[in-house]
Formats: structure tokens, sequence, C-alpha cells
């Protein structure tokens, strides 16, 4: 038999890294918007702890190298965001009702597969060492295994979608998984390249981040049997908290506290990809900054003191906090979005999961 493996259920947030960032953008964790992601946790805590029995139960398997692996992803932690936000919004929407049901929670624990999955294959993808402040799979178990037990991963939440039974949740997730696939080669394609436009960075962080944020809210409608009207509302809140989400990690690659980031800060700069905070300091650049950034970014031609030149030049323009400002902005948009349902306390949790998302150290 493999390796039986523990979930921890998701804890509190932690404070908001410093860094280049300016205070006037972030300033600081209220209290109540660094305890909502907990509060969250809290109303759907029995939900989420058998959301994590599912999670366990589907890691397991006769090869014991995939237990293996999983145990350490498991160990590397994680609030747990996405599935989260399935449970809340099925909770949201009045599932389940009074004669019970555990859909969302099986649906949750899919949600966690094919996040943990894109994690697995982009770290290789991306030669990461650190995630969370611990090794990465691939740099303890070979790029080889993360990508196959990625896939195994996937499998599994395929096996969750089919055994819901619902060809409209197997649409959604599906399609979630394909989009996030479009996004990664869409990166792929777009990196090193400092004439990508602004709206085709937006398809980026859409497609490889925001799309799955988006069908982790819409199936908490779609099992509770809501209108057209309640689901839209629910993939636009996820869309736009997905995507605020992205273009926070973009801005704390150069702004964050490594130890705080829990991976290496400037990895985004190595690898020469286009990001918000880039395409910002190039737009507000003089010639000779630009110069730089064709060096550094599109000829991959970088020194050991490009990295700090790149961080003062992203504080000279304004880049970092122009990034984090439009974060806020789809945080805004997403607490719009929930403008459609009554007032609650569900309803106010993910409101304030929303201002979590721009103020928050992964």
């Amino acid at each position: 038999m493999g390796l039986a493996v523990s979930v921890p259920i998701a804890g509190s947030a932690p404070p908001v890294p410093r860094g280049h960032a300016s205070a006037s953008v972030v300033p600081g964790v209220d209290e109540a918007v660094e305890d909502a992601l907990t509060a969250l946790a809290d109303l759907v805590r029995d939900d989420l702890a058998a959301c994590n029995r599912v999670i366990v139960q589907n890691m397991q398997s006769q090869v014991e190298l995939i237990p293996q692996l999983a145990a350490h992803l498991v160990a590397a932690g994680g609030k747990r965001l996405r599935p989260i936000l399935t449970l809340a919004c099925a909770r949201l929407c009045g599932y389940p009702g009074p004669e019970g049901g555990a859909r969302h929670v099986d649906l949750a624990a899919c949600v966690e597969f094919i996040h943990t999955a894109t994690l697995l294959h982009d770290d290789v993808v991306d030669e990461s060492r650190l995630r969370r402040g611990l090794a990465t799979a691939n740099a303890i178990f070979g790029n080889k295994a993360s990508v196959l037990v990625g896939d195994f991963l996937f499998s599994r939440s395929f096996q969750l979608m089919t055994s819901d039974g619902s060809l409209k949740v197997l649409r959604i997730l599906s399609s979630a998984a394909a989009t996030i696939a479009e996004g990664e080669v869409l990166q792929l394609v777009t990196q090193n390249d400092l004439s990508t436009r602004d709206e085709r960075y937006l398809d980026v962080i859409q497609g490889k981040t925001a799309a799955l944020f988006a069908a982790a809210c819409q199936i908490g409608a779609v099992v509770a049997g809501r209108g057209a009207a309640e689901e839209r509302a629910l993939a636009d809140f996820g869309l736009y908290i997905g995507t605020a989400f992205q273009l926070v990690d973009d801005a704390l690659d150069y702004a964050a506290d490594q130890a705080k980031l829990g991976k290496t800060v400037g990895d985004d700069f190595r690898e020469g990809k286009i990001t918000g905070p880039v395409l910002a300091a190039y737009k507000a650049g003089s010639e000779i900054d630009r110069a730089f950034w064709r060096r550094t970014i599109e000829q991959s031609e970088q020194t050991e003191e490009d990295l700090d030149h790149a961080l003062v030049l992203m504080e000279q323009t304004g880049a970092i906090d122009a990034t984090l400002a439009r974060a806020v902005g789809f945080a805004e948009r997403a607490k719009a979005a929930l403008a459609v349902f009554p007032d609650g306390s569900v309803k106010r949790c993910l409101s304030g999961v929303a201002d979590y998302t721009v103020r928050r150290a992964r």
C-alpha cells in the first residue's frame, strides 16, 4: 500500500511582506482583512475537513512514489484558497440544503487537485527550487517524477468530475483545465518579448491563474441549482479575485523579502518573464532604462548586479505601485460582483477575501 498522508486545515494568513512596494498602496493588513480567509475557512470548517479527507483518500496509490511526493506537497502547506472558495460559494447559494449533500466537497477536492497538478508542472517548466519556503518537488524527486505525479493528480481530478455526474460541472472544470494550459503556453510564447501588449499579459494571468478561481466559484452556484445570473456573478467574482491574486504575485517577485515570499525573489526577472511590473517599468523608463530591460529580459544577458538595478528602476518608475493599484481595482470589481446576493456572513467573508488577495503574502 502507498504511504498515508495527513492534510492540515487551512490556517491564518501570514502578514504582508515588506519590500519595495509603497506603503501608500499596501498600508499593512487591517485585522479584519488579515483574518478574512481564516473567518471564511471557519464558516466552512466541517466541509473543509471533509474535503481534506477526500484529498487524502485520492492521493493514495500502490505506486509508493505517488503518495510520497504527495506527502511532500502537503507538508509544504498552502491555504486551500480555491477549494475554500468552492465550499463558500456553495454555502452562499444555499447548498447543501436541508436534505444535505456532499457534491461541493468532492468538487472542492477536484479543484485542489487541478491546482496542485499545475504547480508541479509549473515548477518543472520554471526550474523552480523553492515554493512556500521549502524545496520544490522537482528539486527533491526530479522533473520526471513531478510531471508524472502531476498527471496522476489531473487524472484524479477528472475521476472526481465524472463521479459527480453533471455534464455542466464537467464542462466548466475541464474548460478551466484547458484554459490553464493555454495560459501557460501563452506565457512561454511571450517570454523575453517586451513588445507584449498589456492585454496579452492579462490574457496570460487570466488563463493560467484566474480561470481556475472562476470555475471554483461558479460550480458553487451550479451544485446549488442557482440561475444564470448567480452563476455569472460567482464566475466573475472568481475571475477578478484570481486576476488580482496573480498581479500581486507578479509584484511580489520584485518587492518581497525571500523568506516571507517563500520562493526565490527575482525568479521572474531571471527567467525573462513578461509581467506587469516589467511592462510598467519599461513603458515609464528612459531610453537608457529601456536598453537595460532589453539586455536583461529580451537578450537574457544578466549580471549579478542587474536584479538590484531592476528593483531600483521599479521603485523610480512606480511600477510596483502601479501593479498593486491595478490589483486593488480587480479586487473591488470582485466585491461588486457579489451584489446579486443578499448580505450575510458568507458574503461578507468573501468580500473580505477579495481584500485579502491584495494584502497578503503567499
